[in-house]
C-alpha cells in the first residue's frame, strides 16, 4: 500500500545581518514591532448583561439569575414582575469582556466579546442591552450594547438540527463606548523604559545600539533581557510623544529562539529558524487497526417457527508499516531535517511523534512548545 506524503508546514524566519540599525533592510524590524513603552499597557474590562431577542434558544427555567436580571430591569421601567413568575426563553445572561488599549480617550469605540453564562443554546440574532463594563478596581469605564454577530448559525430542534461554529459566544463590533480614560502622563520625564515583547539579551542590546546611534552615545542601554532605558534629550523633555515617534521607526535585527510549536489537535507542526538536531537515529513505523462490522440476516426455513434476526459479522484488520531508519548527524540544519522527514513519507502526526521523541532523547536543540 502506497503511503501518502504530506508536506511539512514550516514557518521560517530568516534573519539577515544589517549594516546600520537605523536603516530599514531585509531581515530587520521596527522597534515599535518588538517593544512598547513600559507602563502603556492594556486593561481588561468585564461586565454582566442581558441578551434579548433570541428565538427560543435562550436560558431556560433552571437559570434563575437571567429571569431575576430581567425582573430588575423591568422594575427600573416601572413594571413590577416577580422573578420567579417570569417564563421566557428569548433572553440569556452573558458576561462581556474587552481590552482597553493604552492612550484611549472617552468616546472611543471598543469591540466586545459576549459569552453565555447560563444554559442558552444559541445567541444567534440577539441584541445586547446596555451594560456597564468595569475595570479591575471596580470603576465603570465603558458602556456596551448592540446586536451580536456570532460567525455561525444553527437551526432545527432535537435530532433534526444543524449547527455551524460556536453559537454561545459572539461579538459586538464597536459595541462599547469608553466613558472614563486612564491617561498615562508622558510629560517632564528624564528617562523612559522600553519593554521588549519577548525577552532576549541580544535583541535588547541591538535596540539600545540603534537608539544610541540615533540620539547619541550613552543615551540608551539595556537594563536586562526585557528592558531598555532611554535618556530623554533636553529638547524632548516636554515632547515625549515626538521622541517615541522618532524612535519607533528605527530598525533592528531580532534574535528568535530555536523553537518547535506543535498543535496535536490539528496536527500542525511549525518549525522556527535556528533549529538544530544532535546526532540521532530515528526509526518510525505505522500501526493501524481497522474494525469493520457487516450485518447479515439469518432467515429461518419455510414454515418453521424460527425468527429472522440480524447477525453482526466483525472483521478486525491490523496493518503495521515497515519502520525506516533515518540518521541525523551533529548540527543537522533545518533543511536537512525537512528533507529527511519527507523522505520517510512522514505525515504531520508522525512528525509530532518524532519531534517529541527527539526532545526526550536530548537530540532536539530547540524549545518544544505544545499548544
Amino acid at each position: 500500500m502506497m503511503r501518502k506524503r504530506f508536506a511539512l508546514a514550516l514557518s521560517i524566519v530568516a534573519v539577515l545581518a544589517v549594516d546600520s540599525p537605523t536603516r530599514a533592510q531585509e531581515g530587520a524590524v521596527r522597534i515599535k514591532d518588538v517593544a512598547t513603552l513600559q507602563g502603556a499597557r492594556s486593561q481588561p474590562l468585564v461586565g454582566y448583561g442581558l441578551v434579548v431577542g433570541l428565538n427560543k434558544t435562550g436560558d431556560r427555567r433552571q437559570t434563575l439569575f437571567s429571569a431575576q436580571t430581567l425582573a430588575n430591569m423591568l422594575l427600573r421601567f416601572g413594571v413590577v414582575v416577580p422573578g420567579e413568575e417570569i417564563k421566557v426563553e428569548n433572553i440569556a445572561a452573558v458576561m462581556i469582556t474587552t481590552d482597553l488599549p493604552p492612550f484611549a480617550r472617552p468616546g472611543a469605540r471598543l469591540d466586545v466579546t459576549v459569552s453565555s453564562v447560563g444554559d442558552a443554546r444559541s445567541l444567534q440574532g440577539g441584541t445586547l442591552l446596555p451594560a456597564p463594563l468595569r475595570a479591575p478596581d471596580g470603576t465603570v469605564t465603558a458602556l456596551a450594547q448592540g446586536p451580536l454577530t456570532i460567525g455561525g448559525f444553527g437551526g432545527g430542534k432535537g435530532d433534526n438540527s444543524v449547527q455551524v461554529n460556536h453559537l454561545t459566544v459572539g461579538r459586538v463590533p464597536n459595541g462599547a463606548v469608553l466613558q472614563v480614560a486612564h491617561p498615562l502622563d508622558l510629560q517632564s520625564r528624564d528617562s523612559i523604559l522600553l519593554a521588549l515583547n519577548e525577552a532576549d539579551f541580544g535583541t535588547a542590546r541591538r535596540v539600545a545600539e540603534a537608539i544610541a546611534a540615533e540620539l547619541g552615545q550613552e543615551s540608551a542601554h539595556a537594563v536586562d533581557a526585557a528592558t531598555v532605558a532611554v535618556r530623554v534629550p533636553t529638547d524632548y523633555r516636554t515632547a515625549i510623544a515626538d521622541l517615541l515617534a522618532r524612535l519607533e521607526v528605527l530598525t533592528v535585527r531580532v534574535d528568535a529562539p530555536a523553537r518547535v510549536v506543535i498543535n496535536e489537535r490539528t496536527g500542525t507542526v511549525v518549525v522556527g529558524a535556528n533549529v538544530r538536531i544532535g546526532p540521532a537515529a530515528v526509526a518510525h513505523g505505522n500501526l493501524s487497526v481497522r474494525i469493520r462490522t457487516q450485518f447479515g440476516v439469518s432467515q429461518p426455513g419455510p414454515l418453521s417457527r424460527g425468527q429472522t434476526v440480524v447477525v453482526p459479522d466483525q472483521q478486525v484488520e491490523v496493518v503495521e508499516g515497515n519502520a525506516q531508519l533515518m540518521e541525523l548527524q551533529e548540527g543537522t540544519t533545518l533543511d536537512a531535517v525537512v528533507r529527511a522527514l519527507n523522505a520517510l513519507g512522514a505525515s504531520p502526526r508522525d512528525i509530532i511523534a518524532i519531534m517529541q521523541a527527539l526532545k526526550a532523547a536530548g537530540a532536539l536543540r530547540a524549545e518544544l512548545v505544545i499548544i
